[in-house]
């Protein structure tokens, strides 16, 4: 990259940066020279025809064919295409919309201005914007799946055309262009959705009808018709005019412009463009970043630097009394001006550009000290309007505090009076504070503050482009009383407006105003942010001249033109402006029309005959202003022939856009009679007192009429203007005191901020220890294995357990459906029965239950009790048992076949248990002792046969078996009488039984007889 200073007169030092490499080409023009084009010429035009974004993603091909087969041609719209392509292949789009249309279709292309009647596609892998009417492509930074080409465009083209946008959503899947509708309705443009039961893909149309700010809802074939139906009924708002010139400029600026304008919403285009160089440059080596279009790609990317050129842009450099002699110039013009005012009145002052403040509190300390030098019995209230495009600047400024380096500008009697020391600098005081109002405000394109007795811009038009600091200028004086003091840096002027300021101060540019009327014609371009400046006029020249008339010759206003003269008109006709520029001339003029002396203009009050001139300026001036034909009769213009009576037409042409607001004047010779022509000549070579009459008498006439219809115009537009300044002022005063609202809530809203965060921290402390609860209780829930229900008190389902859905088959979605909604696989049916009296009766419900799959389950029904005891539903547990069934049932078998052996066995015995009760017993023991078996079992030994059994010793080798399992006895001696035996002599062996080497708790006990 090079760079080349150049210095022009009367500009400041500006910077070319030149080549720039990988940038679109215009034709074969290189873009350095664009570039410099535009950084002297810049084109802020915009066109006048609605532009339509359509968007649309996953089927949107076949509605976009059914949409444009239904608009026609020449329906005055641009149409700009946004879809989902693949960013790896070539797009065939363009083609196929073209066999839907007789409208252009094209690929956009970097730099290309939109045009009415012409369709225009988005290129693959790119985002498109518009900025002044021109397309703008990006390289994306998103990737594939989270970028979002139609909200990028959509945002652009609103605050682009803003009243003059549409946007139609159709088929696709996801909710692209959701936030882009939000931003074209907030604009005032208009919204149509695709209906979305015609779409093959409704997500988008559903999405953007979510948002509630859709317009119209058709199937694609009905879009058209209710488009063009809105179009043909305008508003009334100002729009800007489409650019004059077909040149393209080069886009690299207006792409910072725009990137910078979407992020803060300032329009940086108006500001001169060597400054703008300097400080782009300022921030590329501070990133040591080398080539222009890389520096475009690193602010896409990076929104926090769009943030930091922002900030660098506007240049904030500003101190106390910077200019100390100026202030106290100031001060001595002011204590006249504050002098006559009447008592209890307000000093209007505002401070556009007040950066942090330091100027806006030099001025409230100038007037305090003013006041001193007033009657003290006469009251003046100070109330200075401080406003700056830098909110926080602004924010800044309204806490007024500043540092111990403001003390070399600050007197030590001004810090005494006006400041408080506190630590690290010093505050102002509050009397000092309570006279600024601090405001964000745009000068370029916000409502000025009116009725000022003084208006300080000291440095800010400098950074201005020249057309801008016309414009503001007139501004300016509307804005101030009659008297009022107007403050300018003092590298600014008032160069061309001497009329409405009266020097003061030359050195200090101290300027009063005058009663000079205000300049119309720049006031109602307001704002300029929207207005498209002033075509300089080109030079004149023969080439000029002929390249003018080749490309009228060649464009379609000729031939709307000449359509429009071949099907009404065929007498020589001129077609003007309301200013009188001739725009087109058709036959033989001459007789009519002839150049005015000096500089050649194309004017036809200029050029017209002197007889001529009253009948055409009233005639194109009522035609004008009541859009109606205007005809003059009889209208007489000498030759050298004698008199010709003319019949001169007037008519407003209306046949298209392009044509719109121009007048056709025809002139159509008229039959003369012979005394007419002969008496006129000869009244005209010998004029006498009588004619010279009759002529003054009917420009007198003439110019009466014309008197009277300006009077009438001008009060119109004072009034009109009374009431413009009293909607200001309300606003203004309204500003006033929701700021000071604002700043009297302030401190509390700082407080309760800090009590709120103290209270977040609790919350999140809170959420986190829930957090945990509830992921101990998930993993407690899952580790467990239990199949759980949770049912609030209608027996609806709060959550359950994934081994529900052994039982249960539920699945996510079926939370919040009633349990009796669902079939189970239990062999149960009183399963809603027992929940609903578990509900009733607040008790618990157990039961053994089997699945139809044989699988057995413990179920348990409780309430759900919250942690304050109250009743919140039932809870339904299921304990998969089917393994302890199994068990059970084999040790019952086990159990049975250990019986039926003992029973079988043909020796006398008995099975004990721990307590020595009978759990088995053999037949033969039931005959030798006469027992019946099924009343024997579950008696204690002792119990038997009369507690004959009852035998201390024998009691002792019992348990000693059962503690110790290897020691048995054997061979015990025992005598006893039995009820049924007799007398017996016995001998006893008693063994523990074991299971594997493992102790059952069981003893066997056998029997023999001794001798």
């Amino acid at each position: 990259m090079k760079s080349t200073e150049f210095l022009s007169d009367g500009e400041e030092r500006g910077l070319i940066i030149t080549p720039f490499k990988d940038m679109p080409r215009d034709g074969d023009e290189p873009v350095t020279a664009t570039l410099q084009r535009e950084a002297t010429h810049p084109d802020h035009s915009a066109a006048t025809f609605p532009l339509v974004g359509l968007g649309g993603s996953a089927g949107s091909l076949a509605a976009f064919e059914r949409f444009f087969q239904a608009t026609p041609p020449d329906c005055g719209m641009a149409f700009v295409v946004v879809t989902h392509l693949s960013p790896d292949q070539d797009s065939e789009l363009a083609q196929v919309l073209q066999r839907f249309t007789r409208m252009p279709v094209q690929e956009a292309s970097d730099g290309v201005r939109v045009r009415p009647n012409h369709v225009y596609v988005i290129p693959p892998n790119r985002d498109m914007s518009i900025l002044h009417g021109m397309l703008l492509l990006f390289a994306p930074t998103q990737a594939a799946g989270r970028r979002l080409p139609i909200d990028f465009f959509f945002q652009s083209l609103a605050k682009d055309a803003r009243d003059r946008a549409v946007c139609i959503i159709f088929s696709g899947l996801g909710s692209d262009g959701t936030l882009g509708l939000k931003m074209v309705m907030e604009n005032f443009g208009m919204v149509m959705v695709q209906a979305p039961e015609t779409a093959e893909f409704d997500s988008m149309p559903r999405s953007a009808l979510a948002t509630e700010f859709v317009d119209y809802v058709l199937p694609a074939e009905q879009l058209p018709a209710k488009l063009l139906e809105y179009m043909r009924h305008p508003d009334a708002r100002p729009r800007r005019e489409e650019a004059e010139s077909s040149a393209k400029p080069a886009h690299a600026l207006q792409k910072i412009f725009h990137l910078i304008r979407a992020q803060t919403g300032h329009d940086f285009s108006f500001y001169k463009r060597n400054t703008v160089f300097r400080r782009i440059e300022r921030r590329m080596n501070s990133h040591q970043i080398m080539e222009f279009t890389h520096y475009v790609r690193y602010l896409q990317e990076n929104p926090t630097e769009v943030e930091a050129l922002f900030k660098e842009l506007l240049i904030g450099v500003t101190k106390f009394f910077r200019d100390r002699e100026g202030f106290e110039n100031l001060k001595a013009r002011l204590l006249p001006l504050l002098r006559q005012k009447p008592a209890d009145s307000t000093v209007r002052v505002w401070a556009p550009g007040c950066s942090t403040g330091e100027e806006a509190y030099s001025l409230a300390i100038t007037l305090l000290e003013c006041l001193d030098g007033v009657d003290r019995s006469k009251y003046l209230k100070i109330q200075i309007f401080a406003t700056d495009i830098n909110p926080d600047g602004v924010d800044l400024a309204r806490i007024g505090f500043y540092g111990d380096n403001i003390v070399p500008d600050v007197s030590a009697e001004r810090l005494n009076r006006f400041f408080t020391k506190i630590d690290g600098g010093y505050r102002i005081k509050k009397e000092v504070r309570d006279a600024v109002v601090f405001a964000v405000h745009d000068i370029n394109k916000d409502a000025p503050f009116t009725k000022l007795d003084l208006l300080v811009c000291r440095n800010l038009l400098i950074y201005l482009s020249a057309e801008l600091q016309k414009n503001l200028i007139p501004v300016f004086h509307y804005a101030l009383n009659p008297g009022g003091l107007l403050f300018l840096g003092p590298s600014e002027n008032l160069t061309g407006f001497q009329d409405l300021f009266q020097s003061l101060d030359v050195k200090w540019k101290i300027s009063r105003r005058t009663d000079a009327a205000s300049s119309l014609t720049r006031l109602v371009n307001f704002p300029f942010a929207l207005a498209r400046p002033h075509a300089q006029p080109a030079p004149a020249s023969a080439s000029g001249l002929m390249n003018t008339a080749s490309a009228r010759k060649e464009g379609a206003f000729t031939t709307l033109v000449q359509r429009v003269l071949l099907r009404q008109y065929t007498p020589p006709a001129v077609v003007i402006n309301p200013k009188g520029e001739i725009l087109y001339v058709n036959g033989r003029t001459g007789r009519y029309l002839e150049p005015a002396p000096g500089i050649g203009g194309m004017n036809i009050f200029d050029m017209a005959r002197e007889e001529l001139n009253y009948e055409l300026s009233g005639a194109v001036h009522k035609a004008a202003t009541s859009h109606q034909e205007v005809v003059a009769e009889n209208v007489k213009l000498r030759l050298d022939t004698g008199v010709q009576l003319l019949r001169l037409t007037v008519k407003v042409l209306e046949e298209t856009e392009h044509l719109t607001g121009l007048l056709l004047v025809v002139f159509e010779e008229q039959p003369t009679p012979r005394k007419v022509r002969l008496g006129e000549a000869t009244l005209a070579s010998e004029p006498g007192q009588d004619v010279q009459l009759h002529i003054l008498d009917k420009e007198l006439q003439h110019t009466k009429h014309r008197l009277q219809t300006t009077i009438e115009e001008m009060e119109s537009s004072v009034e009109e203007l009374k009431s413009t300044n009293e909607e200001l002022q309300s606003a203004n005063e309204e500003l006033q005191s929701t700021n000071e609202e604002a700043m009297t809530n302030k401190e509390e809203m700082q407080s309760l901020n800090e009590e709120l965060m103290t209270l977040n921290m609790q919350y999140l402390s809170k959420t986190e220890e829930l957090s945990q609860a509830a992921n101990d209780m998930k993993n407690l829930l899952d580790a467990t294995e239990i199949a759980t229900i949770f049912l609030d008190n209608d027996m609806v389902i709060k959550r359950f357990t994934p081994p529900v859905h052994r039982i249960v088959s539920l699945l996510p979605a079926d939370v919040g459906r009633p349990i009796t909604h669902f079939a189970n696989s239990l062999r149960y049916e009183n399963l809603a029965q027992d929940v609903q009296q578990v509900l009733d009766r607040l008790v618990s419900v157990e039961s053994n239950i089997q699945t139809t799959r044989g699988e057995w389950f413990a179920m348990r029904i409780l309430p759900y009790r919250t942690l304050d005891n109250y009743i919140s539903g039932a809870v339904i547990t299921f304990t998969d048992i089917t393994d302890l069934k199994i068990l059970e049932a084999r040790l019952q078998e086990t159990s049975r076949f250990a019986e039926s052996i003992v029973e079988t066995v043909r020796e006398p015995l008995l099975v004990l248990d721990g307590e020595l009760r009978v759990l088995a017993i053999s037949a033969a023991f039931a005959k030798l002792f006469g027992l019946d078996s099924a009343l024997v079992k579950g008696q204690q030994l002792w119990e038997l046969d009369g507690g004959a059994w009852q035998l201390p010793a024998l009691r002792q080798r019992l348990d000693e078996a059962l503690r110790n399992p290897t020691q048995p006895f054997e061979d015990f001696r025992f005598e006893a009488d039995f009820p049924t035996a007799g007398r017996r002599n016995l001998l006893l062996y008693g063994r523990c039984i074991t299971s594997q080497g493992a102790q059952t708790g069981r003893l066997l006990l056998g029997v023999q007889e001794n001798g």
